[in-house]
């Protein structure tokens, strides 16, 4: 086709678009590029991904551009947990998976799920069999968009070529908008190639909506805090979803109220600040958070949802103290006990208001002076600690964890998912900023920690990335660590074997049991009658994969073998695994309410008087 005397036909998509921006011709492109486009549009740089045959036009279309970095997973699943890890690294990310159909699509649902359950947007994007083939039986052609529905917040397969860029389109407006989360768009391989007229010169994102608490409110909510003898905030993810721990911390300063971040909030308030008053529930808990809660009369929760790990029974948790509550989402508030006050509205502008009013009630003297409540949290934060500096060998994890707040600096992000390891290391680890503990807070899907870590170190190579994984949650997704080979991610993964389900193993005790948990077999490879119990030789595993590995078991190296491998990650630019060996059965603290958590190692106490002392000085109410 020949227009003003050019021939079409040899013109790339931007030349095309200019040609229609005066207004020549319409710009035409195969919907595969459409969707590039609008991706690259909406601020997408990266992509991680399996190809195959179905997405093949797509990804052909991703070469042409050459805009957006593509990962190559082992995994289709731990492309979708990679970006998560990339959403979650950074404000305003969105991670995107792709991945051919049928089993490429379930393989997703894991991490679709994981995403839903946490607010966290990512875009998943399917191949799929021609529209003629639907419902045929046809090969690796599966209702992937009715599998996905229930935990994605739009789920769709394109049936006509010239949506795509408007799906795309109000994908990420959906993602975006409200209480985030995931989208699945399914691309029948035949609508991928089909050719469309699309205009992205003049293509604009579209407003994202988010709720916002009016002024009435915030000074209502305000004002029960005011009232209040001994209030907490309790700082939830949502503050970091919505890149507003500076107006929290803000905040908490201007009216000295304590904060208790939940384990999805953690990093809203560093760890060291004066107000930070610990972090509550049964497992991932310090004393002195739990104790404080205990202790309060009014608790402001600010884009948190009350999961039961952290509130145990409501009967426990509610008793003798009244609720705020402060969500995105409407049906959020409620769900789990009903609030004396809620408000439907974004952290961020509720933050803002907040910090407005009390500024303006402070100049006028109308803010309660909580310095004699703040003295006594500090004082339990102070006193009310476990102890880590166990000399034990084999080592104790404890111990571990004590190395890890000495080695890694201030900036370091810890990304972990679930079992002992994460709950020890909640319980032990020290985390000073948001973004910097990257947890899979509900879901907790095993084989998690590799791939999120990986995502999360692909939105910033230059960032301190540290995984810490227990050694089953490690073997799941163990292959991904040959993607931070290939692809340079210099991950540091601190792998703490106990050849055992621990977490399961120690939920067993409750049936007298210990079945069917244990990973110890004797690995006839292994020659070292100190490791050949432990069954799977890592360091053998993860060298064949084109990484860096060292094992440690004596409790007084740990400390030199996490700098050298912070060295070795630097310099070779892949991933460093140090395997450090534990004890095989050791319980970490818990329990089945928040005043009734089992200590199963010795506490550090530091009242001269231990808990009578404790109890004496009124610090146990």
């Amino acid at each position: 086709m020949m227009v003003d005397g050019i021939l079409i036909s040899s013109l790339s998509v931007d030349d095309v678009s200019i040609l229609n921006s005066k207004g020549n011709i319409m710009a035409k492109m195969k919907a595969a590029m459409a969707a590039v486009l609008v991706m690259e549009k909406e601020g997408i740089t990266t992509a991680f991904g399996v190809p195959g045959a179905a997405i093949n036009p797509l990804y052909a279309q991703l070469r042409e551009r050459q805009s957006i970095t593509h990962i190559l997973a082992r995994h289709v699943e731990g492309a979708s947990h990679m970006a998560e890890g990339y959403t979650r690294a950074k404000a305003g990310n969105i991670g995107v998976c792709i991945g051919t159909s049928g089993p490429a699509g379930t393989d997703m649902i894991t991490g679709l799920y994981s995403a839903s359950a946490d607010s966290i947007p990512i875009l998943c994007i399917t191949g799929q069999a021609p529209r003629a083939r639907l419902y045929k039986e046809d090969f690796q052609a599966v209702d992937i968009e009715t599998i996905s529905k229930p935990v994605t917040k739009m789920s769709v397969t394109v049936r006509e070529p010239g949506l795509v860029p408007r799906v795309f389109q109000q994908a990420f407006h959906v993602m975006r908008s409200g209480r985030p989360g995931p989208v699945l768009i399914d691309l029948p391989i035949d609508v991928q190639l089909a050719e469309i007229e699309f205009d992205i010169d003049t293509y604009e994102p579209l407003p994202v909506y988010k709720p916002a608490a009016s002024r009435k409110q915030i000074e209502k909510a305000l004002e029960m805090l005011m009232s209040a003898k001994k209030p907490l905030i309790v700082a939830g993810g949502g503050i970091i979803n919505a890149d507003a721990d500076a107006l929290l911390v803000e905040f908490a300063e201007l009216t000295g109220i304590p904060v208790i971040p939940t384990l999805m909030g953690w990093g809203t308030i560093p760890d060291d600040h004066p107000l930070m008053a610990g972090m509550v529930g049964l497992q991932t808990s310090h004393r002195y958070g739990n104790a404080t809660m205990l202790a309060s009369d009014l608790v402001l929760g600010i884009g948190n949802r009350w999961a039961n790990r952290h509130t145990g029974s409501i009967d426990v948790y509610c008793k003798d103290r009244k609720f705020i509550h402060v969500d995105i989402e409407p049906t959020q508030i409620g769900r789990v006990f009903n609030p004396d006050y809620g408000i439907v509205s974004d952290a961020k502008a509720a933050l803002e208001l907040f910090v407005e009013v009390a500024k303006e009630w402070k100049a006028k003297g109308m803010l309660t002076n909580y310095s004699e409540w703040v003295e006594r949290c500090q004082e339990r934060k102070s006193l009310m600690l476990r102890k880590t500096n166990f000399d034990n060998v084999p080592i104790k994890p404890q111990r571990v964890y004590q190395e890890m707040n000495s080695v890694f600096g201030r900036d370091t992000i810890y990304v972990s998912t679930i079992g002992l390891s994460q709950i020890a290391g909640g319980q032990f680890l020290h985390v000073y900023g948001a973004r910097q503990w990257i947890n899979c807070g509900q879901a907790g899907p095993l084989g998690w920690t590799i791939p999120a870590a990986l995502g999360a170190l692909a939105s910033d190579t230059t960032k301190t990335v540290v995984g810490l994984a227990g050694d089953y949650d490690f073997q799941f997704l163990i292959e991904e660590l040959a993607v931070g080979a290939q692809f340079n991610l210099p991950l540091v993964m601190v792998l703490v074997n106990n050849s055992y389900l621990g977490l399961i193993r120690q939920a067993q005790r409750g049936f007298e049991m210990d079945y069917c948990v244990q990973l110890a077999f004797d690995n006839i490879n292994v020659d070292d009658h100190n490791l050949k119990g432990y069954g799977v030789d890592h360091v053998q595993v993860v060298e064949g994969l084109g990484c860096k590995a060292i094992r440690v078991s004596d409790p007084n190296k740990i400390n030199a073998a996490l700098i050298e491998a912070q060295k070795m990650a630097k310099e070779h630019r892949v991933p460093v695994v140090v395997e450090i060996i534990l004890e095989k059965i050791t319980n970490i603290a818990m329990g089945t309410e928040i005043n009734n958590i089992n200590e199963f190692e010795d506490i550090d106490c530091r009242h001269p008087a231990g808990t009578e002392g404790l109890v004496a000085a009124g610090l146990l109410e």
